[in-house]
């Protein structure tokens, strides 16, 4: 198994010491960095710009939303960064939910799906760069639909360093999920549990078995972010995490559409997600938090003391189908090796 280090989006500024972080990373030979945005700081800028201190540990973005840029936006911000950095560009995309979709980004949320499969192939006919790029979908058309009848099919500029960058579709339902083992080079779960390996792998499977799929289970990545705090006290640890969990499974999304909570109801805390959910949504994301169980943290995060944590990782994490283990927390330094070299050997 593979390891990360995720910046993710931020809070109310960037995160701190991401440069000497990602210094030491390489130094311990980590696999991969990855950035993320949701409706605040965005994947790219972060990635390009802390991604410029360094020289061989891949860039990825989990993720990029799909309607924060059109399908050709997203592929020459993608094919600019891989030039920059000599071809290390991870280019991860979600199709998010209808909350933020529609609510921030001004788009429709129709069949997200099918949205996704003409989203990648555009990329991909960019980066092919074997003719001018023409789409007739759904929901992207080049040149456009019903516009002022001008719009000429081009073909971009720059030459990509890579004629195939690497895209890696996030997803939580099992439909998504196997349409990323379809169309895609890889898969970003989020909020993934060993517990749930086996419904991942049957969902796997069917994308994989599927006429045209494009990979196998064995050139087929997934990388996932898992949470790490590292506190001698469990309790204490898991109180670090408590609020995101909250505002995940409570309060990103409307009731009755809100996939991150039906990641953890189908992990048998349909009960909690309710009472957290009717919390969050009722302007109490304090109580919200109180309410997330620390057995529910435990499902999806690497808490405790740095033995606990090793163990978890060698008994738990590694036997599942994850390929890389994103670690969304950096240990301490006198316990470093020790966790990253538990994901790695």
């Amino acid at each position: 198994m593979k390891v990360g280090i995720a910046a993710g989006y931020w809070g109310s500024g960037p995160p701190r010491n991401v440069d000497r972080m990602l210094a030491e990373a390489e130094a311990l030979g980590v696999d991969s960095f990855w950035t993320a945005e949701t409706y605040g700081s965005d994947a790219l800028t972060p990635l390009a710009w802390w991604g410029s201190r360094t020289s061989t540990i891949k860039l990825g973005t989990a993720v990029c939303q799909m309607s924060a840029r059109t399908p050709t936006a997203l592929a020459m911000a993608a094919q600019t960064v891989d030039h920059l950095s000599g071809g290390r560009v991870i280019v991860g995309i979600g199709a998010s939910g209808p909350q933020v979709v529609e609510g921030w980004y001004g788009q429709p949320y129709p069949r997200p799906l099918e949205r996704t499969r003409e989203y990648v192939e555009i990329m991909r006919a960019v980066w092919a760069r074997e003719k001018p790029v023409t789409y007739e979908g759904r929901h992207y058309q080049l040149p456009l639909d019903g516009g002022s009848g001008l719009g000429k099919p081009l073909k971009s500029i720059v030459h990509p360093l890579r004629e195939e960058i690497p895209v890696y579709l996030g997803a939580e339902g099992p439909k998504n999920v196997a349409l990323a083992a379809e169309i895609a080079d890889g898969w970003t779960p989020l909020w993934f549990s060993p517990k749930s390996d086996e419904f991942y792998r049957a969902a796997l499977a069917e994308g994989f078995g599927r006429d045209g799929a494009r990979r196998s289970p064995s050139d087929f990545e997934i990388a996932n972010v898992c949470w790490l705090v590292e506190n001698d006290d469990v309790e204490k640890a898991a109180a670090k995490i408590k609020p995101v969990v909250a505002l995940y499974a409570g309060g990103m999304g409307a009731k009755g559409a809100n996939f991150h909570n039906d990641v953890f109801a189908r992990m048998g805390w349909a009960d909690a997600c309710a009472e957290i959910q009717e919390l969050y949504l009722r302007g109490r994301p304090d109580l919200a938090a109180q309410a997330v169980p620390t057995e529910m943290v435990e499902d999806v995060a690497l808490i405790g003391p740095a033995d606990k944590i090793c163990e978890d990782i060698v008994n738990r994490w590694k036997p599942t189908c994850l390929t890389t283990l994103i670690l969304g927390g950096w240990p301490r330094p006198e316990h470093r090796e020790r966790i990253l070299g538990a994901v790695m050997s």
